[in-house]
Parts: C-alpha cells; structure tokens; sequence
C-alpha cells in the first residue's frame, strides 16, 4: 500500500503542447522528466503521434482478424490504467486503492501501462504500413526515418548514454556467501534508499542491485523523492526496522544480514555490534548475532488470495480452450 498524495505525483505528465492525453498515445506521459527525452517537447511530436495512431487504428480490424480482439484489448485496458488519474472520479478512486488494498499501488505508477497499448499499436502501424505501401512505395521509407525524425536524441544509444556494465566482483562473492550460508533472516541494505549512484556506473541513478542480485529477501527503504515530497514505501516493516537498526534488535524484526554498500551517496550507522563476514571494494556484509525471529508476511492472506484468483483464471483459459466454443474460435482464426 501507499500514501494518497502518490498517485498525483506518479501520474502521467504532458510533454508538449498537446497535453497528456496525446503524450500517453504517443507511448510517453513519464512523470520523471529527468529521464524523458529533450525531443519529445518538440512541436512536431504531436502530430505524428496522431499520424502513428491514425494509421494503427485504420489496421485494427485487419489486426483483430488475424491476432484477435485480445492484443487491441489489452491496450485499450493499459491506455485507461495510464490515464486513469485524469479521468472522471478516476483520482479518487486511485487514492482509495493504493491507501487501502494492498498490491494497488502497482496502478499509482501510470506511465508503466503504455507498455500495454505498444503492442497493439506497434503491431496496427505494421500492418498499416504494410497496406499502404502496396500504393506507395514511399511510404516504407518515410516508416523508417519516422523514429529517427520523432526523437533524434536517442540515436546510438542516446549518444552513448545507454551502455552495458560490469558488476564489480564484490557482489557474486556476497551471493556465494548469502547462498552458502544456512542461517536465516533477511538482508538489510545500507545506506538506508532504494536508490544508489556508483562510481562503476559512470554515477547514474539505478535501483538498488541487491533486492535483484542476492538470494534471499532484501529489505530497503522505498521511500520515493519526487519534486522534494517524500512519497513512503510500500514496505510496512520499514518502521520497525529504522527502530530495531538504532537499539540493536535486528534480529527481532527477521533481519539476519546487513550489506554495507560503499561508494553511494547516504550515511551508514554505526555497525561495531555486528559480525563482519565480507569486506569487499564496494560492499561489506555483517551477520547480525543472535537469534533471528522468522516472520510471515502480514499480508499473507492477501498474496494467497491473489494467487488462488491467479490459478482460477489460469484454469478457467484452459478450461475454455478444451471447451468446442474455444477450439472453434481458434480454429477458424488459424483459417
């Protein structure tokens, strides 16, 4: 769960002139404007947004003949998630959700839906393309250039911007310890953020690797910054946890380990009570001593009872595709 004042800060942002709505069709509307492209303010952006969509939507029966309803649906769904805080009643009822059923947050964070309406829109503007290009040959031409003219800026990788690397050894040599160690209990990332800038990574902004990397579960703090409001985490021990790291009681909030990561911006606490177990470059891992206290998760029931709804609508596609209606329907879309 989340705080209410979330869902206005995450939601999907305008662009350009022709506002969020026409940003969001155009696969844009991030709310971090750090990240967004300089080209997508450009004034022409807009209308090829609506040449693009245009030309998709004109492909769209073609698409349902041959894909089904299910591929142009399922963007239809990720366009209204992602608009979803713009719409009539919709902000309240976001604020509701994410303050009140937990796992609703996923819905607070609107831009990451657009990846549902690429597909059908990449696919329809293909196809359009395609059809169109059996008049004009032109056509395929000006399709190619489109995504160079629409964002110049993320040639070659944005310039170089977007490059692969290489984790320091420090981290497989944690993960071999983490791994090979039976003791239980969680880990427990420093300095206290779920986000770091490391020299190894030219200090860019990146998650956390550790909740990614290591074997067993990773407690960060996840609390979010956006435009200098501290929008809270989702992680309802992290309270506990700030207490247990002051007194020393690690261990009685399910907390077993302690990873140290250096060269990132945050202040570490003092640690002289814990057992050093790897001192590394960039990371240093403790074992808190002690017994450590095995919690199960306080939202146990909701995570069953998302699973047992995941399993029936697994079974029930099954199901319907043993069924003569569904074998049918397939049948006749293979013809």
């Amino acid at each position: 769960m989340s705080a209410p004042q979330a869902v206005e800060l995450f939601a999907a942002k305008g662009e350009n002139w022709a506002g969020v709505f026409v940003s969001v069709l155009g696969l844009g509307g991030y709310w971090n404007a750090d990240v967004v492209p300089a080209s997508r303010g450009l004034p022409l952006v807009p209308v090829l947004t609506v040449a693009v969509v245009a030309v998709a939507l004109v492909a769209f029966p073609r698409l349902v003949r041959s894909w089904g309803f299910g591929l142009v649906a399922l963007g239809g769904v990720g366009l209204v998630f992602a608009l979803l805080a713009h719409l009539p009643f919709g902000r309240v009822v976001l604020e509701w959700a994410v303050a009140s059923v937990p796992g609703a947050a996923l819905l607070r964070d609107a831009q990451k839906w657009v990846a549902w309406w690429a597909l059908p829109l990449a696919v329809g503007f293909a196809l359009g393309v395609e059809a169109l290009a059996r008049a004009h040959k032109a056509v395929v031409a000006v399709a190619v250039a489109l995504p160079v003219v629409a964002m110049p800026d993320l040639a070659w990788g944005g310039w170089g911007r977007l490059d692969t690397v290489q984790y320091p050894a420090d981290w497989a040599r944690v993960r071999e310890v983490l791994a090979a160690d039976p003791r239980g209990g969680d880990v427990l990332a420093l300095p206290l953020g779920a986000f770091r800038r490391f020299g190894w990574n030219g200090d860019r902004t990146q998650l956390d690797p550790a909740p990614r990397v290591l074997p067993r579960t990773v407690v960060v703090d996840d609390t979010v910054n956006v435009s200098g409001v501290p929008v809270p985490g989702e992680d309802t021990r992290m309270p506990g946890v700030r207490a247990a790291l002051r007194d020393g009681s690690l261990g009685a909030v399910g907390v077993g380990w302690v990873l140290v990561e250096h060269g990132t911006p945050g202040d570490v606490p003092d640690l002289s009570g814990l057992d050093e177990v790897f001192a590394g470059s960039w990371l240093t891992l403790y074992r808190v001593p002690g017994a450590v206290v095995t919690r199960a998760p306080e939202d146990l029931g909701w995570i069953v009872a998302g699973d047992v709804v995941a399993v029936l609508i697994l079974a029930g596609f099954l199901l319907w595709q043993r069924l003569p209606t569904g074998r049918l329907l397939f049948h006749r879309r293979e013809e």
